[in-house]
């Protein structure tokens, strides 16, 4: 991604508001990145398919995970970064986001919905900026009425039915009103994953990624491919992709003689790119397939005062888009920690001892992975687990997001005060209550601020969450599968995804406050260990509870804090009216305690945070306590299918029986 918010960039260049898309469109995008990852099914340990991305723009910068309903016919998307417009003639589908702060875009709550799934099961991931050639922007440069980054994601997720349709969508936007900006985007739903990229102001090109490669791209657009485009089962592009350039005399092609849509569009290679070269690198190192330093790169410096890193790669040749991994069994929790990755196994580009750019850097904002089963039904096909946080020091919470109706009240919505953003003394200054948002980002400023006293606790710990959340989600999916109907679906996601969300926070916000308590007592002597760590497994001493909370036979959930009234967006000057937020309560959430009937907390040591739990705080579900075990999966990997249907049908048994309540033992 590279936008650029109008209300800040404006301001801070003195430039008045009246100068609109214009101004915005001609600011440079250099500045920013993103990396977008994809794995084919056939080399992942379960069969399924990985894609997403992390999105780059600023060390503190607040995301939203919300959901935005569906609207009758004549709905209208509008964009803050051009002057597009697209009206509805449909109902639109439910949809799940990841939205800007409305503080950054003029007050808008529609801003830049780039990761989520909506009802029909079509996830997106958008959207990763590439660029174009002196050439290609002489001959069709980037329209002020055209798409963009804020609009891509709300457009294919509210228009789309399946994947192609969304491709398709977006193809026939963009040859009548143009785009705002070189991007890419994956769409995908339970059949087909494909990836659009937007080439120039009215080219581009959609490729149906195959199930046998894996991709990386760090805002490179020559990143180097075949394809085939009279396929139209597996290719859709604009009908001058080849005739407009070849006019013009740019277009280029292979010694084969096939047109090389990269080259004729993409920029060459320079040191501008430097940093988007390293990413790369530390991408395919992570990936097993390494570049060799002298032969496939370079290591350069980087002396420019505003340089956002002090060393880079720059490659001797153009490198391919897609390639073979160095292994066919990578597993969930590896392609999470793959967008943390600091280029660790990369001499001269290490991120942590270096000073390179970095997958996992500082400016992480938000992090999305879609974890696709191919074929199943597509309300419960695609799996998204997302953070808001920063990759290196962060967690990825699981969604069954296509059947979401409801969010997390532990994730602050868009009326929550951005200024904590701006916040420069963690250690002594919380964030507002019951933000998950927040504590996440909290958590990776210190550890990037104090990362020889933290960051090797901190990581392991999250690590250890981490496994326990992708393990206890197998448990989750099985009862998923088993069971029928969207009603019952749509209950099961709801309270698994609260309960999910739960349990992270509870665990981060103990984390954070030992990590603040540390940092207070200024006795570094020794490097911080979590209380809940086990030292000697890296696993966590008390295990979370998702798993059985979300399949509680009884809900009995604490009581939860309200979710504040969303306001409507008002409307803007020269902009389409925006659809007002659904109503919530009006209540502001209040920190969560302890519920006199529903849960249980207790301690290893006596808590002295003013009530808080520590990161070794027992935290069950009262009904657990009088409920047969759920023993969890021994491996990440996909069950069979008879397993499936065995431990499905002893779970529904379960399910149908009423646990006695009686007097509570103390907890071990």
């Amino acid at each position: 991604m590279s936008k650029t918010h109008p209300v800040n960039a404006l301001k801070k260049l003195g430039i008045g508001l009246a100068f609109g898309a214009a101004t915005i469109m001609s600011m440079p995008t250099s500045a920013l990145a993103c990396t977008q990852m994809y794995m084919g099914n056939k080399l992942t340990a379960d069969g399924d398919t990985y894609y997403g991305r992390a999105e780059d723009f600023d060390k503190r910068y607040l995301k939203h995970f919300g959901i935005e309903p569906s609207h009758g016919p004549g709905h209208t998307y509008g964009s803050d970064e051009s002057a597009f417009m697209y009206t509805s003639t449909k109902t639109t589908y439910r949809y799940t986001y990841v939205r800007d702060h409305p503080s950054q875009w003029h007050g808008r709550y529609d801003a830049y919905s780039e990761a989520g799934i909506n009802e029909k099961g079509v996830s997106c991931s958008a959207t990763l900026t590439t660029g174009m050639n002196a050439d290609a922007e002489a001959a069709d440069p980037l329209t002020k009425t055209g798409i963009g980054e804020y609009s891509y994601g709300s457009v294919i997720l509210g228009e789309s039915a399946n994947a192609r349709e969304g491709v398709e969508l977006l193809g026939k936007i963009i040859d009548e009103q143009g785009a705002c900006g070189n991007d890419q985007i994956i769409i995908a739903d339970s059949n087909e994953t494909w990836l659009f990229a937007a080439l120039s102001g009215h080219q581009w090109i959609a490729m149906r990624l195959t199930d046998d490669i894996a991709s990386l791209n760090p805002n490179i657009g020559n990143l180097n491919y075949k394809v085939d485009l009279t396929d139209t089962a597996n290719c859709l592009h604009s009908a001058t992709i080849e005739s407009m350039p070849k006019e013009n005399g740019f277009a280029k092609y292979f010694d084969d003689g096939q047109f090389d849509v990269a080259q004729t569009y993409g920029e060459a290679i320079s040191e501008k790119a430097m940093h988007s070269w390293a990413r790369y690198v530390q991408g395919r190192a992570y990936f097993g397939v390494p570049l060799t330093e002298g032969t496939d790169y370079e290591i350069v410096k980087d002396e420019r005062e505003d340089a956002r890193a002090t060393t880079g790669a720059l490659v001797s040749k153009a490198q391919p888009l897609f390639f073979q991994p160095g292994k066919s069994d990578w597993n969930t929790f590896e392609m999470i920690r793959a967008f943390g990755n600091r280029g660790e196994k990369v001499p001269g580009l290490n991120a942590n001892t270096d000073g390179a750019y970095a997958i996992g850097t500082e400016t992480n904002t938000e992090v999305n992975l879609f974890q696709i089963r191919q074929g199943m039904d597509p309300e419960i096909a695609t799996i998204q687990w997302e953070m808001l946080s920063r990759a290196a020091y962060s967690v990825a919470i699981p969604y069954y997001s296509a059947l979401l109706t409801e969010v997390s009240p532990y994730y602050s919505d868009q009326t929550v005060s951005f200024d904590h953003c701006e916040e420069e003394d963690i250690v002594n200054n919380e964030e507002p209550e019951n933000s998950i948002n927040y504590v996440l980002m909290d958590i990776s400023s210190l550890c990037f601020e104090h990362r020889e006293q933290l960051g090797t606790g901190v990581r392991t710990y999250l690590d250890a969450l981490q496994n326990e959340l992708v393990e206890q989600n197998l448990e989750v999916d099985e009862v998923m599968q088993a069971t029928e109907g969207t009603e019952a679906r749509t209950a099961l996601a709801n309270k698994a995804g609260n309960a999910a969300t739960e349990n992270t926070y509870v665990k981060c916000k103990a984390l954070l406050q030992e990590m603040r308590a540390y940092l207070k007592a200024e006795n570094f002597d020794q490097p911080f260990t979590p209380s809940d760590l086990n030292t000697e497994t890296n696993g966590l001493k008390v295990s979370i509870t998702y798993a059985k909370d979300a399949l509680a036979t009884d809900p009995v959930t604490p009581d939860q804090p309200g979710t504040p009234e969303q306001p409507g967006t008002p409307e803007q000057p020269g902009t389409p009216e925006q659809p007002a937020k659904p109503e919530q309560p009006t209540t502001k959430p209040e920190k969560p305690g302890k519920s006199d009937t529903t849960t249980t907390v207790t301690t290893n040591k006596a808590n002295t945070k003013g009530g808080l739990p520590t990161t070794g705080d027992r935290f069950m579900a009262a009904w657990w306590l009088h409920s047969p075990s759920l023993a969890l999966p021994s491996s990440p990997r996909a069950v069979t299918s008879s397993t499936v249907a065995i431990r499905s049908n002893v779970l529904a048994e379960r399910a149908r029986q009423q646990w006695q309540p009686r007097p509570l033992s103390p907890l071990f």
